[in-house]
């Protein structure tokens, strides 16, 4: 049976539950079942597994089990709560029966058709929609605790890695450096990684997502870091180069393109300008610079509760950017057998233009670390 609890939500919860409504009720939406975890955290602040919340015009109920109901009391007490013995598709069904829905808005993207098909034979009276992506839509524009929380983050994997450059010695071996990386990070307050860190020498960074392994850091190497911390349920994503002792020649004459074409491409960012535009000036640099077939990958993409989210800032996508988004941008070049250069910060669009919230130097000659044995 159904628990109520009297005291309300958060003003952010609210305001998110308001927005979430209204676009229910402009495409004539009675109700939604969020059953994908960081959606419905975005919307309830629920941090529970395996569960879902169903959202109706004038309540909204949490279909949870026993694992979670002292986290359910602490995290959204206000909700009504159905703590469930069998499986959640079976949750979900007796739900709609006892709430007698006629029709029921699921994430497409997160039931598998298997899940579909048993909801469906559980209950028969409650047709099942696919719902347009109203969380992921309103996920796009980060609201002022969001924003705090991924300074934070950003913050977090910026000291890592200022403190993790200090031990970079010849002979580790990039899994070593990565994992001293993410040390790092949770030291400074991080639950985790926000992805598998990346950290790639040599040759290695010709590969966009290399995996870091036992290749070791010797006089002259390049190494890729890319990285990023959660904080707070937050994603930060960076990327660095590392040179020991000396630069490559070919590996410095691509950071200064890469370089060039990051700082083109951020400064093209405003309110208003088409995501392949903003692509295109990024990409159309190194196109003119001759490694137009070594940049094979989007330009960035927005983050936040999951580090790849809407929206996509790629030459796929000519969607508008708008006040409120945060967004990676984060060019690279990659050339089999010699090596790449990718380097990446976490912009947030204003009303006005554009910040750079993410603050490690750029500059390739702070990239050299000198005391290396």
């Amino acid at each position: 049976m159904a628990k109520t609890k009297s005291r309300g939500p958060s003003t952010v919860v609210k305001e998110r539950l308001s927005r979430c409504r209204r676009e229910m009720k402009k495409r004539r939406i009675g109700a939604f079942l969020v059953t994908r975890p960081v959606d419905y955290f975005y919307l309830a602040g629920f941090t529970g597994e395996d569960s879902a919340i169903l959202l109706l015009p004038r309540a909204i109920h949490v279909l949870s089990d026993g694992r979670f109901e002292e986290v359910l009391k602490r995290e959204c007490p206000w909700a009504k709560s159905w703590m469930r013995r069998g499986t959640l598709n079976q949750e979900i069904a007796k739900v709609c029966k006892e709430l007698k829905l006629r029709s029921l808005a699921v994430q497409p993207d997160h039931m598998t058709l298997a899940d579909h098909d048993e909801i469906k034979k559980l209950n028969k009276s409650t047709r099942l929609v696919n719902a347009p992506s109203i969380v992921a839509d309103m996920r796009c524009n980060k609201d002022a605790v969001e924003l705090a929380a991924m300074r934070k983050a950003i913050r977090c994997a910026e000291e890592a890695f200022l403190a993790m450059r200090k031990t970079i010695r010849v002979g580790q071996t990039e899994q070593q450096m990565a994992a001293r990386l993410e040390y790092e990070m949770k030291l400074r307050g991080a639950t985790g990684p926000s992805f598998a860190t990346i950290c790639a020498e040599g040759p290695n960074a010709a590969l966009p997502h290399a995996v870091p392994g036992a290749r070791r850091v010797k006089k002259g190497s390049a190494i890729l870091f890319d990285w990023g911390g959660r904080v707070g349920n937050y994603c930060s994503d960076l990327t660095r180069m590392v040179f020991v002792g000396s630069i490559p020649r070919k590996i410095g004459e691509l950071y200064k393109v890469v370089l060039e074409a990051q700082m083109r491409a951020i400064a093209a960012i405003r309110p208003g300008e088409r995501m392949c535009d903003v692509d295109a000036v990024a990409r159309d640099y190194i196109k003119e610079a001759g490694f137009g077939d070594e940049f094979n990958h989007g330009l960035g993409h927005g983050f936040g509760l999951d580090v790849h989210e809407a929206p996509s800032l790629s030459w796929r996508s000519d969607a508008k950017l708008e006040a409120g988004m945060l967004i990676t941008v984060e060019p690279g070049i990659y050339l089999p057998g010699v090596g790449g250069v990718r380097i990446e910060d976490d912009v947030l669009v204003t009303p006005t233009g554009r910040r750079v919230l993410s603050h490690l130097t750029k500059k390739l000659e702070d990239a050299i670390i000198q005391r290396h044995r």
